[in-house]
């Protein structure tokens, strides 16, 4: 960044948190926002309220207060970033409609991939046993069992445009079995245990609500393996496609029933693969996938329709099964789609492995924006401090995209505002569409 551009930010991000305004009841809670903001902005190594405090000038019960007991309206900041979202997103006047994702064609950059809906969970290292959700629990920032709180969120992704745009606290059982214990917390008697997959379609409805438009969801094998997950996205209307563990069970071809021991039974995705016959038909393809902060990876797949179960009973509907290995570790993945049976799947490929972006999310939050740094024992802190550092990081990823576009020439045009072009094909030609 130049000095001029860095002497632009502090009057944007001004500019750009009037536009909350609304939100707030009174002008000194909306000057607490800006306080509040810039502190999730600063350099400062921890970004709780003390800290964020004492760096402004300000009253620490004053800012504490802010987040807890002064009248403002999360939700609606929520919405309001939502909204703002699918207002830059939207063609300008005049424009060109987008192609349709799955319409034919070599494979397309990443921005021709659609908005893409990612859906994850994070967990936070917490002390003690006040802080809203906490409990001895599996921590997949540690990668074991440990004491803390665990949230489900919403990322969105649209070309290199990556945020998040929701979150909710997981409330584990024994939370929602102790009212007493929640009240002490400021937990609503309405927020009871949900399973995060749950909570993730709610969080969709409540995006798609506000105008988001998904053309994907994507998300990781605990969603994966949760049929009611999957229909729930059917009946929403949306296209997906997410990792399912190896033990997920599908019918590669409709059963035959037998009147004394009914249909024969469903295979495990990872025995479909090997044994089922449309993938004995099909033969290997390679296709190399780009990653931001590693070098591109190679990965082997094959595809074939196949049918999932639903109360016991194959669905009428086929979906996609794509078995994936990786050719440098080995690493073998299954991921499942809805998706109509016409598309490519070299674009199945590179919209099912762009879930890492959500992992880069988490990442920026936690280490660049105090997202883990909460310490309050108020569940209503808790969730306006997650808005507002979905807040901030709406607001840099705005700036990152205006900044990429003025990139000056001596950059080779790196990171131009420019349609994108298409990558070069990377893949054999598509197969043919799932069998009828």
């Amino acid at each position: 960044m130049t000095e001029q551009q860095i002497a632009e930010m502090a009057p944007r991000f001004s500019a750009f948190l009037k536009a909350f305004r609304p939100c707030f009841a009174t002008d000194r809670g909306f000057g607490h926002l800006g306080t509040y903001s810039r502190g999730l902005v600063s350099d400062l190594e921890r970004k709780s309220v003390e800290p964020i405090a004492l760096a402004a000038g300000s009253a620490v019960r004053t800012l504490q207060e802010f987040l807890t007991f002064h009248t403002w309206d999360e939700q609606a900041m929520r919405d309001k970033l939502q909204m703002r979202i699918v207002a830059r997103d939207m063609p300008a006047p005049g424009s060109a409609a987008p192609r349709p994702f799955n319409a034919p064609g070599p494979p397309r950059a990443l921005d021709a991939l659609g908005v893409i809906g990612l859906a994850d969970e994070t967990s936070c290292r917490k002390k003690g046993d006040k802080t809203p959700g906490v409990k001895r629990q599996y921590c997949g920032a540690v990668g074991k069992l440990e004491n803390c709180i665990v949230t489900v969120h919403l990322g969105y992704l649209h070309g290199d445009f990556k945020c998040l745009i929701d979150s909710d606290l997981f409330l584990p059982e024994n939370w929602s079995q102790d009212r007493r214990r929640c009240r002490d917390a400021g937990i609503p008697d309405s927020l009871v245990y949900r399973p995060k997959w749950e909570i993730s379609l709610e969080q969709i409805r409540r995006a798609i609500a506000n105008g988001v438009r998904f053309d994907w969801i994507t998300f990781d094998e605990y969603y994966g393996s949760k049929p009611g997950y999957l229909f729930g996205l059917d009946a929403l209307g949306l296209n997906w496609i997410g990792e399912v563990p190896k033990n997920f069970l599908c019918w590669p071809t409709l059963p035959v029933y037998s009147s004394l021991q009914g249909p024969f039974a469903a295979k495990r995705v990872d025995n479909a693969a090997c044994r089922g016959k449309p993938f004995r038909k099909r033969k290997w393809r390679t296709i190399k996938l780009a990653h931001q902060t590693e070098g591109p990876a190679i990965w082997r797949f094959k595809a074939a329709g196949v049918h999932l179960v639903q109360a016991g009973r194959p669905t009428k509907r086929k979906y996609w099964l794509i078995v994936t290995k990786n050719v440098t570790t080995e690493e073998v993945k299954y991921f499942v789609s809805n998706a109509p049976p016409k598309t490519a799947q070299d674009l199945l490929m590179r919209v099912a492995f762009q879930r890492w972006n959500v992992e880069h999310s988490f990442r920026l939050a936690k280490s660049e924006i105090g997202f883990g740094h909460y310490e309050g024992r108020n569940y209503l802190g808790l969730m306006r401090h997650m808005v507002l550092c979905q807040l901030v990081m709406v607001f840099l990823a705005e700036e990152t995209a205006r900044l990429r576009g003025e990139k000056s020439a001596a950059n080779a045009g790196a990171d131009r505002a420019c349609p994108q072009r298409d990558l070069q094909p990377l893949a054999e030609p598509s197969l043919p569409a799932i069998p009828a």
